[in-house]
């Protein structure tokens, strides 16, 4: 007789991987060999969810675990060596009635590169688009498909095995089933006796029963008189769980260290579990009697929690550490502030992530957290920071890993001088709690107290937020509250058929509105209001954090939707539920910034800004339609950037012409603006012409405001854009929506974009210190192709004319009063004696008058005025000019000069030689406009690094 020992590494597979085998990939057949050719289909919808209802392309990146590998989720031999490139023999087939299902047909010894001398025990697996910035996994992570050894394929089916011994009660019945691929004779024996037979059979369900204190031995043999195999399930009794109250001074959930940095009390919330274990490097990842947690004695046993001492801590050291529920599930810390993933840590440099503790291969599966006691303490020097104004506030939304190549927080700091003077106050950071993978927007999140370590240590983000306090920069933090994503230990906990379970305290089974993605928070439950606050109040105070933006804050309701209209209708219980959370925020710090991205009805949004909340403004489309040029039918109305036209009584709506979630105005400006004769908006100074007349347009509106990064560069990367630079057809295919984009730094060299810059810096100025835009008056004209707006006060009036035509326009500027008035972004002065006198403006030209002169922080279309410049006296004559006009200036001190003239849509007609170093004194220059149109033009005389500006009028 020829008898098949298995190894034990295949006997006690993972919970996640049986679950993840059944629900979000199946085989066919149910079991298969090494060389037997078996299809494997993806559920999409199952898992993670990630790639549910994506219509690109879907590959399988998958790799096997073998007779070698150091543990059973050790991957070797992956199929397709190179993550971000798409790979033919990859590819899955999407199945022609359900777009969410995808098969792929292949034989093991065949597919991958296993050398003959390997034995392949399982098929380890995730799914993703080509450039693997959207990837579907399991439950748990990554999905394993075992690979029967022998034709019986015995195993046990229940319980299923965890890679621990099962832990059972003593003299306590339980039920045990067992399955062979083929009928065949199935024999049970505890400690060597038998239990239970069944001859000629697949399966054998037989009850068990443990009188042996400490381990016991369970194994079932399958036998058809020639051959046999046998597969074990090691037991392990365990004692009663003790009830006892949570110790004073411990906290409700997390780690508590005590005095001396020895002890630390871990406390978990589980309801309806009947016993957890902690398990970690402190007890070397072992059961043991004395890290049973304790069971609280509530009265309703529903609001179990639990809790353990650990003592003989080392001071200072990490240690990993995970609870083990009922002895099937093993999960981190949901309150942990730091993890350790087996998949994603290999990925993150030691530059980014200095001294990073490795995963503790081969003690334990699945996603670790890590506590450590008197861990070093960041001390912030920060302590007197006031937050800005809401009248005055500028945000700057961003996302690390795409602002700078080394999505660091060390080198984001360093860049805070020049987002301190483009004249931003508040930094918008997406996601930097942990989320389920590496490069991501950091939307699937499933970790809240721990910052995600792609982007570094946590106390680099808190000597970020310090420094950016330092330069007088509020810093408030994106968060994820409406889903969170399979890695977290609240989904795993509660988990059945694919979803959530219906028992699951924090989630939902499925969602409540059609925009869900990942797992549904029940913002109805008290255990998600406990958590959520948890995270609110978190963030506030140990990292100085100044506020939030809720993600998806319209989500928050247990009203079921299907569709987009019905859920964005007005919700009391919604209401309720923001009420409750600001009211909580409130209590915590009284001066705290809310943002949510709420995108609802108004009379919705009018109550939750009554209530000291701030909403998300999209205008996107109307900006984007002026900037391309489109007009018509009042596309490009911009009324809605002002809160009083939505009915709100402060100003508390957030406007913004770019966000994260929109595609770039760049990008359509060059792509699709509008043309007319010579005049393109697909020219590329011509669109960054027409993003400083938006400009004009959305930071002299009263209220907040927001930049998505680089805006003020005239960033032109689509946000469709894949990494290899092509944006996929047809446009608005979201493929490669959520992959890397290039940081261009490169752009603030370049003097068109440079320009655009410091009109958004000049414009930002105004807002910020002129107190028109905070309690005077506005009016708007701003539906049509020519747009005004409006301000006064008892010191300031501002006039804002532009033309968002292709084609030559009149505007009446309704100046309101006549008198001496500034242009203010040249520093001009001129008479105005007809408040009506219509001006005509070139498609793309604006102005933005004052009608008391307002030093810049630089002079856009000039210099910075001050004793110390280097050009005085600059005259032009004669002005107007026909075939030449001579440029008189002097010098106060030597410098090189370089002479430029630019049209009004700033594309330069004509530059001089550079003039080598000149003395000082007085210099005269013969410029000729031979073959300049008769028109308005800019001459600008450059010295170094300053530079001024005259108005050259050409008529020939």
């Amino acid at each position: 007789m020829k008898t098949f020992r298995l190894l034990l590494v295949l006997l006690t597979l993972l919970t996640g991987a049986s679950a993840a085998r059944a629900q979000v990939v199946t085989t066919q057949p149910a079991t298969f060999r090494e060389t037997d050719q078996v299809t494997l289909t993806f559920d999409a919808t199952q898992g993670n969810g990630e790639l549910a209802n994506f219509t690109g392309p879907v590959y399988i990146w998958t790799g096997v675990v073998t007779n070698l590998s150091s543990s059973n989720t050790e991957w070797r031999h992956v199929k397709s060596p190179n993550f971000g490139q798409a790979d033919a023999a990859a590819l899955m087939t999407r199945d022609a009635t359900n777009p969410n299902l995808y098969r792929i047909t292949l034989t093991p010894r065949t597919f991958y590169p296993v050398p003959a001398n390997e034995q392949i025990l399982r098929l380890g697996m995730i799914f993703k688009n080509a450039d693997g910035s959207k990837i579907g996994r399991g439950p748990a992570g990554d999905i394993f498909i075992d690979v029967s050894q022998n034709i019986f394929d015995v195993r046990f089916t229940s319980p299923v095995p965890t890679g621990s011994p099962q832990l059972v009660p003593l003299n306590t019945p339980f039920s045990v089933t067992g399955t062979s691929a083929i009928p065949a004779t199935l024999t049970l024996t505890l400690n060597g006796v038998q239990v239970a037979q069944q001859t000629n059979a697949t399966s054998l369900t037989a009850n068990v029963t443990v009188t042996r204190v400490g381990a016991n031995t369970l194994r079932l043999t399958a036998s058809n008189g020639t051959t046999s195999a046998f597969t074990e399930l090691q037991l392990q009794t365990r004692p009663a769980v003790t009830v006892a109250a949570l110790p004073a001074g411990a906290r409700k959930d997390g780690v508590t260290y005590l005095a001396g940095g020895t002890s630390a009390i871990l406390s978990l919330t589980a309801p309806n579990k009947d016993f957890v274990y902690a398990i970690g490097d402190f007890n070397n990842w072992q059961l043991g009697d004395n890290t049973l947690m304790n069971r609280t004695p509530e009265t309703d046993a529903a609001n179990g929690r639990w809790w353990v001492q650990i003592n003989g801590l080392t001071p200072g050291q990490e240690y990993a550490y995970q609870f083990l529920v009922d002895g099937q599930l093993r999960v981190a810390d949901p309150y942990t502030e730091k993890v350790l993933d087996p998949n994603n840590d290999r990925f993150i440099s030691a530059t980014t992530y200095p001294n990073l503790k490795p995963y503790p291969v081969g003690k334990t599966t699945g996603i670790v957290s890590v506590l450590q006691s008197n861990a070093p303490v960041y001390t912030f020097q920060t302590t007197n920071f006031q937050r800005p104004k809401r009248t005055d506030m500028v945000v700057y939304e961003l996302l690390v890993r795409d602002f700078l190549a080394r999505h660091d927080y060390q080198t984001l700091t360093d860049t805070l001088a020049y987002i301190q003077r483009l004249g931003v106050n508040v930094i918008e950071l997406m996601p930097v709690n942990e989320f389920e993978g590496n490069e991501s927007w950091g939307y699937n999140s499933s970790f809240y107290f721990a910052p995600d370590k792609y982007y570094g240590p946590k106390n680099e983000l808190k000597r970020f937020i310090d420094e950016a306090h330092k330069r007088g920069i509020a810093v408030i933090l994106d968060m994820v509250l409406n889903q969170s994503f399979g890695q977290s230990p609240m989904v795993q906990m509660y988990f059945e058929g694919g979803n959530p379970a219906t028992n699951n305290p924090w989630f939902n089974r499925t969602a409540t509105h059609p925009f869900n993605v990942g797992y549904d928070f029940n913002h109805e439950s008290p255990y998600t209001r406990y958590f959520s606050k948890r995270v609110m109040e978190f963030w506030l105070k140990e990292y100085n954090a100044d506020g939030y933006r809720f993600d998806l804050s319209k989500g928050f309701t247990q009203k079921v939707t299907t569709n987009t209209g019905a859920w964005s209708q007005y919700d009391q219980t919604r209401v309720d539920i923001w009420q409750d959370y600001t009211t909580f925020m409130l209590s915590v710090d009284a001066n705290v910034i809310p943002v949510l991205e709420h995108l609802g009805n108004d009379d919705e949004e009018r109550v939750l800004s009554a209530m000291g909340l701030m909403l998300w403004g999209k205008m996107t489309d109307a900006y984007n339609e002026g900037t391309m040029g489109y007009n018509e039918s009042g596309k490009s109305n911009l009324s809605r950037t002002y809160h009083v036209t939505r009915g709100f009584t402060q100003p508390n709506l957030v406007g913004y012409m770019e966000s994260h979630d929109e595609d770039r105005l760049m990008y359509k400006n060059l792509t699709f603006g509008n043309v007319a004769g010579s005049y393109s908006v697909k020219n590329l100074n011509t669109a960054l012409a027409r993003q400083e007349l938006a400009a004009a347009f959305f930071f002299t509106v009263p209220g907040p405001k927001m930049i998505w990064q680089f805006g003020e560069l005239g960033y032109d990367k689509s946000i469709f854009q894949c990494p290899d630079g092509t944006v996929p057809t047809p446009y608005g295919n979201d493929q490669c929506k959520l992959s890397n984009k290039p940081a261009l730094w490169n752009y603030y060299q370049d003097p068109n974009r440079r320009r655009l810059y410091d009109v958004y810096r000049a414009l930002i100025a105004l807002k910020a210190n002129e107190p028109v835009f905070e309690t005077g008056a506005f009016t708007q004209n701003v539906a049509g192709r020519v747009k005004t707006i409006h301000l006064s006060d008892a010191t300031q009036n501002v006039t804002v004319v532009g033309n968002f035509d292709v084609t030559p326009q009149p505007v009446n500027p309704e100046f309101q009063t006549t008198g001496t008035w500034y242009n203010y972004l040249t520093g001009e002065s001129f008479t105005v004696t007809n408040t009506t006198a219509p001006l005509t403006l070139q498609p793309g030209q604006y102005f933005v008058y004052t009608s008391r002169r307002v030093n810049t922080p630089v002079f856009v279309l000039g210099t910075k005025r001050g004793q110390d410049a280097a050009v005085l006296q600059l005259t032009l004559a004669p002005n107007p000019a026909n075939d030449q006009v001579l440029l008189s200036y002097q010098l106060a001190k030597p410098a090189p000069v370089t002479i430029t003239v630019t049209n009004m849509l700033g594309a330069t007609v004509r530059t001089l030689p550079v003039m080598s170093r000149q003395a000082v004194g007085a210099h005269s220059v013969p410029v000729s406009t031979t073959g300049l149109a008769n028109g308005v033009y800019l001459l600008r005389l450059t010295t170094g690094e300053q530079q001024q500006t005259l108005r050259l009028v050409v008529q020939h």
